[in-house]
């Protein structure tokens, strides 16, 4: 589904990723880990098209999105989320899902919320609300919501562009046990749903347990790649994370 050549990008004379080049194959979970710095979020914004490559390419569905604005990477089929969760918040719940929605078929945000008036779109709203759980809270401000509530408003919102590929930019973090093994769930969900997934995580317990495969980034190079047992157990891993005395 998503096949990175080369993936490069710098910044003056920082590289922040460097030649990245690896495959995500459909309805796959594939987690992307690394030290802070490895260069995690760069490659995120890459693939969304937030920032442009330096060099290489990014493939998505045959589809070569290189230079492609970020809206029209989105509706490709490519939906993400923030490290630092972005709601609309003075709208509520109800309203940040239907302005995803509205994105697919105008660009014009206030547009996009007229769409609210649509029976048809309202109730696919609800509906992923309550796939996210979040129904009870529909006409809540956004803004009031605690963290764990929040991230899954992220999460139903980019699932409003109906994409084939969702990007997870640390969605678990600050989440309580509890909030984690639901979100896990739902991540779990979206798969038998037919979504692809690609996640950038710190939390190494979930990403083992939930990544069919993993990415391994350093200092913006790919290091290693393959099942959460062989990555976990790489010499290049353990030094990356812990330091190497050489």
């Amino acid at each position: 589904m998503l096949k990175i050549h080369d993936a490069t990008r710098k910044f003056g004379g920082l590289t922040a990723v460097n030649q990245v080049s690896f495959g995500v194959d459909a309805q796959e979970i594939l987690g992307v880990i690394g030290p802070n710095g490895a260069g995690k979020t760069t490659f995120f914004n890459l693939v969304s098209g937030a920032i442009p490559l330096s060099s290489g390419q990014i493939v998505f569905n045959g589809v070569n999105t290189g230079g492609m604005a970020p809206h029209r990477i989105a509706h490709l089929g490519i939906g993400r989320t923030f490290q630092i969760v972005r709601p609309f918040g003075e709208l509520t719940v109800l309203e940040n899902a239907m302005a995803g929605i509205g994105s697919r078929f105008c660009t014009n945000f206030v547009r996009s919320l007229g769409l609210y008036q649509r029976r048809l779109h309202l109730d696919e709203a609800r509906e992923l609300l309550s796939r996210t759980h979040l129904l009870p809270y529909q006409n809540e401000t956004a803004r009031n919501l605690p963290l764990g509530l929040l991230r899954r408003l992220e999460i139903a919102r980019a699932l409003a562009l109906r994409p084939k590929l969702i990007l997870l930019d640390e969605s678990f973090s600050g989440l309580s046990h509890k909030e984690a093994a639901s979100l896990v769930d739902l991540v779990r969900e979206l798969r038998r749903d037919g979504m692809t997934v690609l996640l950038i995580e710190h939390n190494m317990q979930i990403t083992m347990d939930l990544c069919d495969r993993l990415v391994v980034l350093d200092r913006g190079q790919k290091i290693a790649e393959g099942l959460p047992a062989s990555v976990r157990n790489d010499e290049r891993v353990i030094a990356a994370y812990l330091g190497n005395d050489d």
